[in-house]
């Protein structure tokens, strides 16, 4: 893959990956009553909406901005760890694929991401 994909390809799925994150910190945010009965049925707090609702628009600022390399590595790591632990609470309480889906193609989003970055974005 020449640099110039890899590039494009970086930016294609970080962008994916941004929108996903921010669209769905909304309306965690937001606590629409089916997000509230989604992650009480999986056994969380109301509370912890607003926890990964803030914790992933800070992620996606992280990932965007220019700078902050450590930053980045922590953010990415932190959409791993959500998302990974959303699609495995998904799967343990026997929710259909249909809701385990979504946290499963952020996880993959956030991997592309984070394997595609450009050499600038990489601590080592």
């Amino acid at each position: 893959m020449s640099e110039k994909t890899k590039k494009i390809a970086y930016w294609f799925f970080t962008l994916w990956l941004s929108l996903g994150m921010v669209s769905t910190a909304i309306v965690q945010l937001m606590k629409l009553p089916e997000e509230v009965e989604k992650i009480n049925q999986l056994g969380y707090p109301t509370y912890f909406l607003t926890l990964l609702g803030v914790w992933k628009i800070l992620g996606v600022i992280a990932v965007l901005a220019p700078k902050f390399l450590l930053l980045k590595e922590w953010a990415y790591a932190g959409f791993f760890f959500a998302m990974s632990g959303a699609a495995y609470s998904h799967i343990v309480m026997g929710n259909p694929m249909s809701e385990t889906l979504p946290s499963v193609l952020l996880l993959a989003l956030t991997i592309i991401s984070w394997y595609l970055r450009p050499k600038q974005r990489k601590m080592f």
